[in-house]
């Protein structure tokens, strides 16, 4: 018999969703998957309710002022290039980080050499971390927009968002949260945190199934439309009608994904967002105190759990991470992830460019045990 791999990738994908998650879109998919708001008829009505009780659910999730300001989207990706397209203008600058996924750091990087905005990447410090002071020191009077990740996706460090987005507002600026690896482990107020954009992905920490993200746009926020078609209840208007989500949802949305996100929302709130989070960093926690032992392997970030997501990156000078992480998959059966994690700047930042790292991120269903394997396997690997 096959052994069941062991997943420890879930910083890319959540794997394996919640039972009710799997039975919900079974469900919805035999009985109820029309298309909202596009008809009249049973089915079309009960596919708009879906979409309204996930947007509900949404904002009281992320104490935002009101669920329309929730845009469904395909993934985090869809929606940070929805904020930046639709927001930035000609002579705008903007301040990022060097920390930041290439869902970030590739537009923006787009509209400078296009000449169309200015651009200033700060820093993190050597445990991983922005110094909300260095943002505020890269204001200029161009500014209009501080974009930043909550949690990095290589060293797994939480950024000091309410400090930013005090700054961003005390400025009169925009700011803009990239939060694929926080979005149903880190707790986010939008309020509170002064948050005008949220760009979010449903398919890792808040357990639903690819193809599924959303953005949160503030009130502050006048942008652009992203994609203009069809919004089934404004069938009149000759341009994309104004109203909010229907402003930035042209076409025909993944009910179905957004089905399944509603339920893992749910799993994520009866389980504790808190819970799953000291979880995953008591995994992370243990596989450092295993890897201290091996000769050569260098771990990054910072070891507080609360300044940290359940995401652990480590080089070692033994191997590459690339012939690390396909031994692991090949002779383990252990899925990690090896490479640069679409963070280029880190790992220039890190030293190992363009090597990169291997990143391990379990999840809410991952145990002692598989932590124990990967450690006895990578024992096995890097001392033979």
């Amino acid at each position: 018999m096959t052994q069941p791999m062991i997943y420890l990738d879930n910083a890319a994908t959540s794997f394996p969703k919640p039972e009710s998650v799997y039975q919900t879109l079974d469900r919805f998919a035999r009985e109820q998957l029309a298309n909202p708001g596009r008809a009249g008829h049973k089915m079309a009505l009960a596919a708009e309710r879906a979409l309204d009780d996930c947007r509900h659910l949404l904002n009281q999730f992320f104490c935002g002022e009101a669920p329309e300001r929730f845009v469904f989207t395909l993934n985090c990706t869809d929606g940070l290039n929805m904020a930046f397209k639709g927001v930035l203008r000609e002579g705008d600058h903007v301040i990022t980080t060097n920390l930041e996924h290439n869902s970030v750091s590739r537009p923006l990087r787009a509209l400078e050499l296009a000449g169309t905005i200015s651009l200033t990447r700060v820093p993190a410090d050597r445990t991983g971390i922005i110094d909300p002071n260095e943002i505020r020191a890269a204001i200029t009077p161009k500014t209009r927009l501080i974009a930043i990740t909550h949690a990095s996706n290589v060293v797994g460090t939480v950024q000091p968002i309410g400090d930013v987005g005090r700054i961003a507002r005390e400025h009169d600026l925009l700011f803009l949260v990239d939060a694929a690896q926080t979005a149903g482990v880190v707790p986010i107020n939008i309020q509170e945190q002064q948050i005008d954009l949220l760009a979010f992905p449903g398919h890792k920490s808040l357990l639903g199934p690819t193809g599924t993200g959303g953005l949160y746009v503030g009130r502050r926020v006048q942008l652009k439309a992203w994609r203009e078609g069809g919004t089934g209840g404004d069938s009149s208007s000759e341009t994309q009608p104004k109203e909010f989500p229907y402003f930035l949802e042209g076409g025909t949305p993944n009910v179905l994904g957004i089905v399944g996100l509603t339920a893992g929302i749910r799993y994520v709130q009866e389980r504790g967002l808190e819970n799953i989070h000291f979880h995953e960093t008591q995994l992370v926690e243990r596989l450092w105190q295993r890897l201290e032992s091996i000769p050569g392997c260098r771990v990054f970030g910072i070891r507080d759990p609360q300044k940290r997501v359940g995401t652990l990156s480590f080089h070692c000078e033994q191997l590459p991470a690339a012939e690390i992480g396909g031994i692991l998959d090949e002779a383990f059966e252990i899925a990690v992830r090896p490479g640069l994690h679409c963070a280029p700047y880190v790992h220039h930042a890190l030293g190992i460019f363009p090597d990169g790292a291997v990143r391990v991120s379990p999840g809410p269903f991952n145990t002692e045990e598989d932590i124990d394997q990967l450690a006895a396997a990578l024992v096995e690997i890097l001392s033979s």
